[in-house]
């Protein structure tokens, strides 16, 4: 039975990245590069309800830091197609991606995740770059971590020849990997075991358990950051600790490495978590280490 349980999901997540789309680019203006492998763009998701605005303070903050000097969003309109507005500049290898989704109320995480390859096949036709960092905050991370599982599924069956990037890095911020507060979750119903396990898993995170056999072994590097308003929660007001801090029994065993870091105080709130000048040191220090 998991057998057909798993070919199942296969075969479902196939038919989301091979028959319902492909990434289109329109409006892009494409520099003369011969060396696309040699750009390693970051890739930034907003959360629910949210715009590539939610990105710009952390973008802003890494251009000030002398990191790039290049930002290029990729708007992607309710049918999936991606359109990048800007372009790559010559030598600056480090280019910055904001992810604008037109359809940012979705909680069709399959979907939401095929989005996302759209966007890395954009990068892909248009640069050629062989690699790439990524970062979520909120539902982008369900994003990111759909897009991973159907991925690697696509890449296991060898659905197509096309080879796709490999992702590089990973950071989660506000994840809500196992339910958010109000609506699957209670501020200290969750609990999880010595190996990260919760007590209860939702549907999305039962359908993100696959990323235990399939998530790329010993590859990406893993940072998650969440928020504790330091009150009877134990949350940072929307997402309790435990829902985010479950991404570790989803990855951590495979990852070529894990860390977890909490936010405290009063930017410490969900939605502040992406204006946070802790967290913003705590990503330039990750993505683009100096030892």
């Amino acid at each position: 039975m998991k057998r057909i349980r798993l070919w199942g999901l296969m075969a479902g997540l196939l038919l989301l990245l091979v028959g319902c789309g492909r990434a289109e680019t329109t409006g892009v203006t494409k520099p003369v590069t011969t060396q696309g492998h040699r750009y390693i763009p970051t890739l930034f998701f907003h959360g629910w309800g949210s715009s590539y605005h939610a990105e710009t303070h952390m973008a802003d903050a890494i251009v000030k830091a002398g990191k790039t000097q290049t930002i290029v969003r990729a708007m992607v309109a309710k049918n999936g197609t991606v359109a990048l507005k800007g372009h790559f500049r010559s030598g600056d290898y480090r280019p910055i991606v904001e992810v604008n989704f037109a359809n940012n109320r979705s909680s069709d995480y399959p979907t939401v995740g095929r989005w996302a390859k759209n966007v890395v096949v954009a990068l892909q036709r248009t640069y050629g770059i062989t690699s790439f960092n990524m970062v979520g905050h909120s539902m982008g991370n369900m994003a990111i971590t759909y897009y991973l599982l159907a991925i690697t599924y696509y890449l296991l069956a060898n659905a197509q020849n096309e080879r796709l990037p490999q992702l590089r890095r990973q950071v989660a911020i506000a994840g809500h990997f196992n339910g958010i507060l109000g609506m699957d979750d209670s501020p200290n119903q969750m609990t999880l075991n010595a190996a990260g396990r919760p007590n209860k898993l939702r549907p999305a995170y039962r359908q993100l358990l696959g990323l235990r056999r399939v998530y790329p072994r010993q590859q990406v590097r893993v940072l998650n950051i969440y928020g504790d308003k330091g009150d009877v929660t134990h949350s940072d007001g929307s997402v309790s600790n435990a829902s985010s801090r479950s991404l570790r029994y989803l990855v951590a065993a495979r990852a070529r490495s894990y860390r977890e870091i909490k936010i405290t105080g009063k930017h410490a709130q969900h939605s502040q978590l992406h204006e946070n000048a802790q967290v913003d040191r705590l990503l330039i220090d990750f993505l683009w280490p100096t030892h």
